[in-house]
């Protein structure tokens, strides 16, 4: 047992958060943790990690336990940079290290006892950094940072610099590389693009130690959790198996439940009726006998229905022509910046493209390009028939401040709508009662996204193009849109990040790499992924078969033991000082060889890199360590061209 609640109550003021909760969390086991927005899965967190105390209840963890908590907001040390602060989770293995420095200039002066004692701590010291990891932790940071989307370029960048969403990428590294007996991720995917998503998820399905995430990401709680956790009315009920699972499981309780109730239901009306029937007769003594029984006997509760999530049923719309969008060798960016190209594609009435891609991809701009918003660089975009185009935008900028919600809706409605009218919409939406008067800057993100959404369904276009419509929504509200516009009968273009909600409503995909590329692809997103793996794969092979032909598969693997050995920072610097040495000596090259040498050094930096970043390699710590010493060595050889290339390039200027 890693941790334990125990009956927990937990209020804040008026609402009653928690009401009786009970958890347990084992080590090892990979838990995702679902409930609606409010339901008190940041309050578990909370005070699981002891930040607060429950009213009542008790809350126990396991002595001397290691907690790591990922919250939404990150707050990291100034000062330093991204790589030093990743590398500052391995504080003690750094101070080991600096000791171990200290130690190597002393020995050039000590002699005698003083000597045995400085070699005897160095001793220690090198066998506890071993041990530690010590020979592969730089590795691992590195490889992590990569994973996580901060590409070498950025490692030099101070944190004070970073985005917000850069900070919570950056914690999550050092999250990671700190690898407590337990980790608390709260939404670990809300700033990480697919890719990150994707490398996160290869990461965590391996993880040794214990884990618990708090995420409204669907498909990446089917890939890295086999246990889930459903917040409630206050409770909190346990399931086996990951999400889409504990959705079958969780339908299956529900209606054993829901048969035992009636049965039971039926069992006290009978019993009550005899009771009735029998008090004052013959069979005085059964009848008390029954009502003993009925007041011992323990309730099933009623099947909780299920509080609405929102009604986003679309209105009928008016039919366009078959061809909805045209998009032919479309160019999208800015002057001076290339964001993509070489997008062809047509969409017809009633499909959805789903647009994915890192970000900075271009993917808002690609959607405000077809929107006329922005001229294209090249290529065209041609609308069918009668297209009436709605657009949701991921900043909610569409919104007035200032207006209250119901005035917010009257902007889209006819002249001739009534109040009653548009309050029964809104209804459909969550806004009830008095909600309807509210400010729009007063409410919080899922309910602008809420209101979003009713002031687009409620124009009647029949083109949706929305970025990013989900963010602010919960699970539930999800399931709710999807299966509004699984119904719709027009045309929808979606930028998302959420997989699970575009193999629910794409029938196309249109995937932006970050290099200027695009690709277009009929199919949902699973489908679309699987064929990029099996690609990759291919590729993959290719390669390998490519190097063995070169004879690349006789060099000697270097075992852990080598690589340790030539990462000591003595051996590091000797290594150094002789390949200088050898390229003095070397004989002056003609200057297209140099770079050609160059070329062959920087694509194979690319190679090491891009392996570096795969989620398999950073859990395998002498693999790490060895692509980081071929890393450091290729890097050391390309500077040494480098200068190579200016000493030959101005001698040969000096020739002619």
């Amino acid at each position: 047992m890693l941790f334990r609640l125990s009956e927990v109550y937990k209020s804040y003021a008026a609402q009653d958060v928690l009401r009786g909760t009970s958890l347990q969390i084992n080590p090892g086991e990979h838990v995702g943790l679902v409930g609606r927005n409010g339901a008190g899965k940041t309050t578990l967190f909370r005070l699981i990690s002891g930040e607060e105390m429950p009213d009542s209840g008790d809350v126990v963890r396991a002595r001397g336990i290691n907690l790591g908590l990922l919250e939404q907001h990150v707050h990291l040390e100034s000062g330093a940079t991204v790589h030093e602060s990743a590398l500052a989770a391995f504080g003690r293995l750094q101070q080991i290290e600096h000791e171990m420095h200290e130690l190597e200039h002393r020995m050039g002066e000590a002699a005698g006892d003083d000597l045995e004692k400085v070699l005897e701590r160095y001793s220690d010291l090198q066998h506890e950094f071993e041990r530690e990891g010590g020979f592969e932790y730089a590795a691992r940071a590195e490889a992590i940072l990569l994973g996580v989307g901060f590409t070498r370029e950025m490692w030099q960048l101070e944190v004070e610099k970073l985005s917000g969403g850069q900070k919570n990428r950056l914690g999550m590294a050092r999250l990671l590389l700190a690898e407590p007996d337990v980790m608390l991720l709260d939404e670990p995917t809300n700033h990480l693009d697919v890719a990150g998503v994707e490398w996160l998820e290869e990461y965590l399905a391996t993880y040794p130690a214990a884990y618990v995430i708090i995420s409204h990401d669907r498909y990446f709680l089917d890939r890295t959790c086999r246990k889930i956790i459903e917040v409630e009315s206050g409770k909190a009920i346990s399931y086996n198996g990951n999400y889409s699972q504990f959705l079958v499981e969780r339908e299956e309780r529900r209606e054993a439940q829901r048969r035992a109730y009636e049965n039971q239901q039926q069992l006290i009306a009978k019993t009550e009726d005899f009771i009735r029937r029998n008090l004052a007769g013959q069979k005085t003594k059964q009848a008390k006998s029954r009502r003993t029984m009925l007041a011992k006997m323990e309730r099933v509760d009623a099947v909780r229905v299920d509080q609405s999530s929102g009604n986003f049923q679309l209105k009928a719309v008016e039919r366009t022509g078959n061809q909805t969008l045209i998009v032919n060798d479309l160019a999208v960016g800015y002057p001076g910046q290339h964001l993509a190209g070489d997008i062809t594609f047509t969409l017809q009435r009633g499909e959805c493209l789903g647009i994915i891609g890192p970000n900075g991809s271009g993917k808002t701009t690609f959607i405000k390009t077809v929107l006329g918003k922005l001229p294209p660089l090249a290529g065209e975009t041609r609308w069918g028939t009668k297209v009436q185009v709605g657009y949701y935008a991921q900043q909610l900028d569409d919104l007035d401040d200032r207006n209250e919600i119901i005035m917010e809706l009257r902007r889209v409605a006819a002249a001739t709508a009534t109040a009653g009218e548009l309050r029964s919409f809104l209804a459909q939406f969550l806004f009830v009662g008095d909600d309807v008067y509210k400010h729009v800057r007063d409410l919080s993100g899922g309910e602008k996204g809420r209101l979003a959404l009713a002031k687009l369904i409620y124009s009647r276009v029949n083109v949706l193009v929305l970025d990013e419509p989900t963010n602010h929504l919960d699970i539930p509200s999800r399931e709710a849109l999807e299966e509004a516009l699984d119904a719709y009968e027009g045309t929808i273009i979606t930028i998302s990040h959420d997989r699970y909600f575009l193999d629910r409503v794409a029938t196309q995909i249109l995937a932006l790499d970050g290099a200027g590329n695009a690709e277009h692809y009929d199919g949902d997103y699973t489908e679309y992924h699987d064929w990029k793996a099996a690609q990759r794969q291919a590729s993959r092979q290719t390669s390998i078969a490519d190097e063995q032909a070169k004879g690349a598969s006789t060099t000697p693997e270097k075992t852990p033991a080598m690589v340790k050995r030539e990462t000591s920072p003595r051996r590091a610097a000797q290594a150094a000082d002789g390949k200088a040495a050898k390229r003095k000596k070397a004989v002056a090259r003609e200057p297209q060889a140099v770079e050609a040498e160059i070329a062959e050094v920087e694509k194979r930096l690319a190679a090491v890199s891009e392996e570096m970043g795969r989620s398999a390699v950073a859990r395998a710590p002498a693999r790490l360590a060895q692509l980081n010493e071929e890393y450091r060595q290729a890097d050391e050889s390309l500077r040494a061209l480098y200068e190579e290339w200016e000493h030959v390039a101005a001698a040969e200027a000096t020739k002619a």
